[in-house]
């Protein structure tokens, strides 16, 4: 194993074994558009399950197998369970980039205790004094990525500049934007907008020499307006599972509609819609912050998802996205508060 390997939870997730191994055998399909090699994956879970499922669906293409006998359910505690499973996927996932084995880890598995374990082991980087979780999704056409969507409910405005410099870095590295706009999220474009976090942001992001735009509303997510939107992790977890369900139910309904009217349905049509809205195609979100790629996905992930969270994390990975954080962070002034 090495620093270019990628850890897998395989033991992570509503779905879990099963379709986490099928999402890894994906992501190795010669036929799958940039295919990663199987011994860039390292597959954390139960050995004798990992390799009696891999042989039900065709045996093992060259994944590294890491046991790792526990898993934590997605309603368990996270500081509990952190402390009573030591030996968890997510435990010896996230201590493997610690150490060195690999460098990025994946896991649809509980959210709280994968932000936890990232957190306290493997550490922030310089500057950072929180991560925060990056979604991003083609919405307009182009990535929107919007952070913190869950991992700090209550930010300070040190965060905030943390993640504006994240957030374009990401944009840059990952997603090939040039010169990414950058919007603090508000109930209004005026400074003076806003609680006491957001009005003490503002000039720091204003000051950090990124393309920040100012303040943004709810309704800029849908507009080609700006590329990075910034918010505490309480209003971003609502932001996100808001529009997770307002896209099925808006889908649902045009779907309901149109066969009320008579109108035939060709999925080919609305193929393209349904895939702007679909959570499979960003696969997961990046936790931005700590000391190695970890990428976080939705317990319901079928195989597409945990392909292309996969492939992010390969690209986080092979961009050295975390390297060019800190710098970007130094550029910006940024500072870790006492």
């Amino acid at each position: 194993m090495s620093k270019t390997c990628i850890g897998l939870d395989v033991l992570g997730g509503d779905h879990a074994p099963q379709t986490i191994l099928e999402g890894a055998l994906l992501t190795v399909d010669p036929s799958t558009e940039s295919p990663l090699p199987p011994e860039r994956i390292v597959l954390f879970g139960d050995e004798a399950a990992i390799e009696s499922s891999l042989n039900n669906l065709g045996g093992n293409p060259g994944f590294i197998i890491s046991h790792a006998p526990e898993a934590i359910g997605m309603e368990e505690k996270p500081a509990q369970a952190l402390r009573a499973k030591r030996k968890s996927s997510i435990s010896l996932g996230t201590k493997a980039v610690r150490v060195g084995e690999t460098g990025a880890f994946v896991s649809m598995g509980n959210t709280g205790a994968v932000v936890g374990a990232s957190t306290l082991m493997l550490g922030t980087l310089p500057g950072v004094r929180r991560p925060g979780i990056a979604v991003t999704q083609h919405l307009v056409g182009r990535p929107v990525t919007v952070l913190d969507m869950g991992a700090n409910t209550a930010p300070k405005p040190e965060d905030l500049l943390a993640y504006g410099v994240m957030g374009d870095i990401l944009q840059r590295d990952c997603m090939g934007v040039d010169s990414p706009r950058v919007g603090l999220l508000n109930i209004g474009e005026e400074e003076s907008k806003g609680t006491e976090l957001l009005q003490l942001a503002y000039p720091l992001l204003k000051g950090s020499g990124l393309n920040f735009l100012g303040n943004v509303e709810g309704g800029d997510i849908f507009r080609d307006h700006v590329d990075v939107i910034l918010t505490d992790g309480f209003t971003g977890n609502v932001v996100l599972k808001l529009m997770e369900g307002m896209a099925s139910f808006m889908m649902k309904r045009l779907v309901d509609e149109l066969k009320k009217q008579g109108v035939p349905i060709d999925p080919a049509l609305l193929g393209g819609l349904a895939r702007s809205i679909d959570s499979s195609e960003y696969g997961g979100a990046l936790l931005l912050g700590v000391d190695g790629v970890v990428i976080i996905g939705h317990g319901s992930s079928d195989s597409r998802a945990v392909k292309n969270a996969l492939q992010l994390a390969a690209k986080g990975l092979d961009t050295h996205v975390n390297q060019d954080i800190v710098s970007g962070l130094q550029t910006a002034g940024a500072i870790t508060p006492e």
